[in-house]
């Protein structure tokens, strides 16, 4: 059961996921939409982290296969793989 908050926390994010870049929303909106209220809370703490990152940079990390900072990294993949089934 999702309390208020996490009602509101999830439209805050799925806000945020909205970038701009078309590219880049194929894989935030859709993940933001359908994923994320399913994650880990460190794994939400990890979603809302890389939203602080600039558009190029998240792109960039989602198209290799590397990503500088290790603590991202598992949600750059989670996010990547969403996007290949969705």
């Amino acid at each position: 059961m999702n309390s208020g908050g996490d009602s509101e926390d999830l439209r805050r994010i799925q806000w945020r996921s909205r970038r701009g870049m078309l590219e880049l929303d194929l894989y935030l909106v859709p993940f933001a939409a359908h994923r994320y209220a399913g994650l880990t809370r460190a794994d939400r703490a990890a979603y809302r982290k890389l939203l602080e990152h600039g558009d190029w940079e998240i792109l960039d990390w989602l198209r290799r296969d590397s990503v500088p900072s290790p603590d991202l990294a598992r949600i750059v993949t989670l996010v990547r793989e969403a996007g290949a089934r969705d």
